[in-house]
């Protein structure tokens, strides 16, 4: 039975979605494509919708959910979000029946994957963020997220693998041509995680059993791959081509935990 792995559909604001698979059992964590985008995306690994057992959505900003229910509708699928989340969808879409409510701090199960959820800090209702587990490795997830918490610092202690926000270079935003307050939100405490930010978390987690560590979400005005990739190899003293980069165009292939 195949272990635990991971792919990325596509990272950013334009639209996110990533695969992860642990033995006979495929979910979706978010997805934020139409079913067209969302085909082609999957066909690029392998893949086709009716393979996979559930949708978990983090929150409800479009890029993250605007293809999650009319997936499930279409392909009978499962959706598990927080009770914030689903106050934020419309009425017609609360009604879907396979809807499972979930608490952000209580750890559930679909197929073979063992989900644990963690609230984080960002501008939607009731945002949450997922370590995923097949018994033997665990992989955590953090992106839209303003701040570290000591929560979020127990949550991805001792992974073997880490998909970390990167969403932008504090220079470049400083120098763009973005709005003022656009720019406060997008630092402040419920925006998104900078370079640097992510770079202090990796550090002072226990990374010795990491595989895999992938810079995600990076904002196509406001950070390069280069930069993204240089911070979090600062950070374990890694080379800087090692740590990997969902993309928004191309995501993520796959990765597989051994």
């Amino acid at each position: 039975m195949r272990g635990l792995r991971f792919a990325s559909l596509g990272s950013g604001s334009r639209g996110n979605a990533m695969v992860v698979e642990a033995g006979n059992t495929k979910v979706l964590l978010d997805c934020g494509f139409g079913p067209r985008e969302l085909k082609s995306r999957l066909s690029r690994l392998g893949l086709v919708i009716d393979d996979f057992a559930a949708i978990l959505v983090t929150h409800e900003h479009s890029d993250h959910s605007a293809g999650v229910f009319k997936c499930a509708r279409r392909h009978q699928l499962k959706i598990y979000m927080t009770h914030g989340t689903l106050a934020a969808a419309s009425d017609a879409e609360a009604t879907l029946a396979s809807l499972c409510l979930i608490d952000t701090h209580q750890t559930f199960s679909v197929g073979d994957l063992e989900i644990h959820p963690y609230p984080v800090p960002h501008d939607a209702r009731e945002p949450v963020q997922f370590v995923f587990s097949d018994g033997r490795h665990r992989l955590g997830v953090l992106t839209d997220t303003g701040c570290i918490t000591p929560h979020i610092f127990t949550m991805l202690s001792v992974c073997d693998a880490l998909v970390l926000e990167c969403n932008h270079d504090l220079g470049m935003l400083d120098n763009s041509a973005y709005p003022w307050p656009l720019k406060q939100r997008i630092r402040g405490r419920y925006g998104h995680l900078d370079n640097q930010t992510s770079a202090d978390l990796l550090a002072g987690l226990d990374h010795s059993r990491l595989q895999h560590v992938i810079a995600a979400h990076l904002s196509e005005q406001n950070n390069t791959p280069q930069r993204a990739r240089a911070a979090l190899a600062s950070a374990i003293g890694c080379d800087a081509e090692w740590v990997g980069v969902a993309t928004q165009d191309d995501g993520l292939a796959w990765r597989e935990l051994i």
